[in-house]
């Protein structure tokens, strides 16, 4: 996800713990589904949750979490998590990268699996506060150790960016590399940005846009060049402009952004999540927009923000962002994401909510909740 500056590098690294529910696993006798309770938000800390349920039957989880590369987390039942410790060490003299490792999300491809992250390149000549670029490690086992596959980035755009999202398109054959380029030195005009320079608030506002582009089957670098999907609301009168610009129009923050995304494929729509708003901010929230190709053009949902803060309701969850979308194998979706309490807002936690998409299309997304919860395996 995207940062305002290094500084805030710090804020990002949050530290991570596990620990254990009281619900247990059970049977439904009545539909013969293996239940589990689960209490949002699960016991968890860490940004940019990724789950991956992998061939051994067991659940992986991956985040943000340490300042030289990644930690891991399994659980048979979704409730009860336990670490296996650091899966991927990065920032050593020989490797590509040197700080800031965040967003890793893990695919299982031929029996391997693949690890795309973020992370500040250390081949930064002019010295800029922000040269994040895209890595990509592989292991044999979903608990690591990954190594980095090429000790390089995946490709070397002009500006930084973060959060890579893979899709591979079994209706195309073909391969998605999905990001964001950062919003730093990237100002851009619009009703908006004028509103706020004429409220005194920001003499500019910079953004962050989500691209996409075709992966190499190896993984080696991009076929073609990135296309634009999404980006923030150029006019006020944009139904989205309202919900997408609140971290500007309240003082948090002179950005704007769009991040964070996640792609899949429904009943032969391409549904892409993204994040708005900044990530260290109470109105951090999720919209999706669709699609009949893998690379656009997307159009976004007027039911958006699907996720979004509950605290202004009587709830007591804010910040809620950078998600991602499983189908355990009952048929069931679920979004994960991390979000914060509003009595500990200094802690990223994972909450894990289901998603329904309608017979239009509209998905919804039961959520943020706290408490118990079943859930179909």
């Amino acid at each position: 996800m995207n940062r305002l500056s290094i500084a805030f590098c710090t804020l990002a690294l949050i530290g991570v713990s596990a620990g254990l529910t009281s619900c247990k696993k059970h049977n439904s006798q009545a539909n013969n589904l293996e239940q589990t309770e689960v209490s949002n938000p699960l016991p968890l800390k860490l940004g940019d949750p990724f789950l991956l349920h992998a061939a051994d039957g067991r659940y992986y989880m991956y985040g943000t979490s340490l300042s030289d590369g990644f930690e891991a987390f399994v659980s048979d039942d979704l409730a009860s998590w336990e670490s296996i410790g650091q899966v991927y060490k990065g920032g050593t003299p020989e490797q590509w990268n040197v700080d800031c490792f965040w967003a890793p999300e893990v695919y299982e491809r031929d029996g391997k699996y693949y690890m795309f992250y973020s992370a500040n390149d250390r081949n930064n000549p002019n010295a800029e506060e922000e040269n994040f670029k895209i890595g990509v490690a592989v292991a044999d086992s979903p608990s690591g150790p990954f190594t980095d596959l090429y000790n390089r980035p995946v490709f070397e755009p002009e500006y930084p960016v973060i959060d890579a999202n893979v899709l591979f398109d079994d209706e195309t054959g073909k391969n998605y590399l999905y990001f964001s380029r950062c919003c730093y030195k990237h100002p851009v005009e619009s009703e908006i940005a004028d509103s706020v320079r004429k409220a005194g608030l920001y003499d500019k506002v910079e953004e962050s846009w989500v691209y996409g582009v075709e992966l190499k089957p190896d993984f080696s670098g991009i076929i073609g060049e990135p296309v634009r999907l999404l980006a923030p609301p150029t006019l006020l009168s944009d139904r989205q402009a309202e919900w997408e610009s609140r971290s500007v129009t309240c003082g948090e923050a002179p950005r704007r952004w769009t991040e964070g995304s996640y792609i899949f494929r429904h009943d032969g729509k391409y549904y892409m999540m993204y994040s708005a708003n900044a990530f260290f901010g109470g109105n951090y929230a999720v919209g999706y927009a669709t699609s009949e190709l893998p690379l656009g053009p997307f159009e976004k949902s007027t039911s958006n923000p699907v996720l979004s803060e509950n605290a202004s309701r009587g709830g007591e969850v804010v910040g809620t962002g950078h998600n991602m979308v499983l189908t355990l194998p009952s048929g069931q979706m679920y979004t994960v994401y991390h979000g914060r309490i509003a009595s500990s807002p200094e802690d990223r936690v994972v909450f894990i909510d289901p998603i329904e998409i309608d017979s239009t299309g509209v998905l919804t997304v039961d959520g943020p909740t706290t408490g118990p919860r079943s859930i179909n395996l």
